[in-house]
């Protein structure tokens, strides 16, 4: 592997300097403001650094993601005592030390060096491993207060310029903890993957009781979690109980993630901060600002941290000339819902958008001048029309992207325009599988699909499920375009060849209790150049 290679990052990240617009910095609360918006890590002088020993603290295990041909990012935050303040550790910045290998023994090291955990950052660890080689499967641990992570495995990305012959994902969202148990996650762990895509709402901001919902935790939750996470501590907890479950540290620890979010991370179905429709207990950008930082602090993201309640999250990941993926982000810049669930004005009006003007025009440009045989878009909130209503009439939900039909029509209008082939958008949020191809106008059910949308279910939240149910059998009587609906929990998993895309909708049949065996409950296949799903047999 050649001669390893010693970092000594201690000083990153730099401070960002705050970029505010003063009338948004205005309508903030001044002491909320302080504490949201100092997101910069202090100057190595002014730090107290320490190296002394610790009870484990690598209570959260250890993650990794955004994967390139060159680079991942490795993640963990010290915490002996998770559901205390800051995790039960001191007031001073930590000693990190990091390692990375070409085999889990780490008999063959190929990175090493230091860096520091901040308790502004709640002694939280991002790493931008670079220097890496393409396509190659790496291992990585860290060690701090004398003690040894746990070993996560990790992937890079293909060369730009290769040709792999397959890709392997799962898809993923919405683990409500009280809901049940993370077990779909535990079934991710064990599969063989190149990476993980999750879709939004890792956690829920809604309080959760002392016994922890239908989720037993093994003794009684702080009076805390009893309110809604509004402030950056109480976030903070909400993180905290849930990296703490076993079975997501293990599904962190098997494969890089790329994750992007939802609402609940913040507020259920919040939009823009330009929106006047918030009439929350605090500034809702403060809020926002508390969210979006205990997120960043928490996941394998990539720098820079969020400025203020501002984080830019939409990137690109290539798999070589395989597969292109385009992470959206459909909340931070939207405009408000449109109101009922019929058809409307609102819903029509061209000025309204879901992505703002700039992502979606990177969005558009990256789909139709992109190399890569497949054009894939996880993103979190459905995409195709879903009527529910049966008979004549409409029944929308006006947070999905049925709320914003020329936003939608655009990106259709940019796929045919352009001749751009195997489209696909994978999707979170609805708690429920769904396949469905997308046709070029909604609005003439006979017109032709220029892609397909593959919807996964949950992890937990919405409890146990179903198989099926009357709502479900009306929307399928009435969209001639859903080929498949399930609601049951579990995840998806994708594989990708020059010559297919091929998905498991993989279920559990309970997460109210532990232990659930897991089974592919539908298999969908997309043949490359034909925008059509295929049901197979499992």
């Amino acid at each position: 592997m050649g001669r390893r290679k010693i970092i000594d990052d201690a000083d990153f990240p730099e401070a960002i300097a705050a970029g505010w617009n003063r009338r948004r910095f205005l309508t903030a609360t001044t002491a909320a403001a302080a504490l949201a918006f100092s997101v910069g890590t202090p100057q190595r002088s002014e730090a107290k650094i320490v190296e002394d020993p610790l009870p484990y603290p690598y209570t959260m295990g250890v993650a990794s993601g955004d994967p390139l041909p060159d680079a991942v990012v490795i993640w963990t935050r010290l915490a002996p005592k998770p559901l205390e303040p800051y995790g039960g550790m001191p007031q001073a910045s930590w000693r990190v030390e990091w390692e990375v290998a070409a085999d889990p023994e780490f008999s063959r090291q190929v990175l090493r060096g230091r860096t520091l955990a901040h308790p502004e950052y709640y002694h939280s660890v991002h790493v931008d491993v670079r220097g890496l080689r393409p396509g190659r499967e790496y291992f990585y641990r860290f060690k701090a207060g004398g003690q040894v992570s746990q070993t996560g495995r990790t992937k890079t990305a293909p060369a730009a310029d290769a040709n792999p012959d397959r890709l392997k994902f799962a898809v993923a969202s919405c683990q409500s903890f009280p809901d049940g148990y993370y077990t779909a996650l535990r079934h991710i762990a064990d599969e063989d993957l190149d990476a993980v895509l999750f879709l939004g709402d890792y956690i829920y901001e809604s309080g959760i009781n002392s016994e922890g919902g239908l989720h037993e935790v093994p003794e009684p939750l702080p009076p805390e979690f009893a309110a809604d996470a509004i402030t950056l501590e109480r976030y903070r907890l909400q993180y905290s109980l849930y990296k703490s479950e076993p079975d997501l540290i293990a599904a962190h620890q098997s494969a890089p993630w790329i994750a992007t979010w939802d609402d609940h991370e913040v507020t259920s179905n919040y939009v823009s901060l330009d929106s006047d429709s918030w009439n929350q207990p605090i500034d809702f950008a403060v809020q926002r600002a508390n969210a979006y930082r205990a997120y960043w602090e928490h996941l394998p993201l990539r720098l820079p941290e969020p400025d203020g309640p501002d984080l830019k999250l939409y990137r690109r990941f290539r798999y070589g000339k395989l597969a292109q993926l385009d992470v959206i982000d459909t909340r931070q810049y939207r405009d408000d819902q449109a109101p009922g669930s019929g058809d409307s004005a609102i819903r029509r009006d061209p000025s309204r958008t879901v992505l703002g003007d700039q992502q979606e025009q990177w969005l558009i440009n990256g789909l139709t001048n992109s190399p890569a045989r497949w054009k894939i878009v996880p993103q979190q909130i459905p995409f195709a029309q879903l009527d529910s209503a049966g008979g004549t009439g409409l029944s929308l939900n006006m947070d999905a992207w049925d709320g914003y039909v020329p936003a939608r029509q655009r990106i259709l209008d940019a796929v045919r325009e352009s001749g751009t082939e195997n489209f696909v958008v994978l999707t979170g949020d609805a708690h429920t599988n769904y396949a469905m191809e997308l046709l070029a106008d909604f609005d003439n059910l006979e017109s032709k699909p220029v892609g397909v949308e593959l919807v996964g279910t949950s992890i937990c939240s919405d409890r146990d499920g179903a198989d099926t149910t009357p709502a479900l059998q009306t929307r399928l009587v009435e969209n001639p375009h859903l080929k498949f609906a399930n609601q049951q929990r579990g995840y998806l998993l994708c594989t990708v060849t020059p010559e297919a895309l091929s998905t498991d909708f993989k279920i559990v049949p309970y997460v109210t209790r532990r232990d659930a065996p897991i089974s592919v409950r539908q298999r969908i296949v997309v043949e490359s150049g034909r925008p059509e799903l295929i049901l197979d047999s499992a």
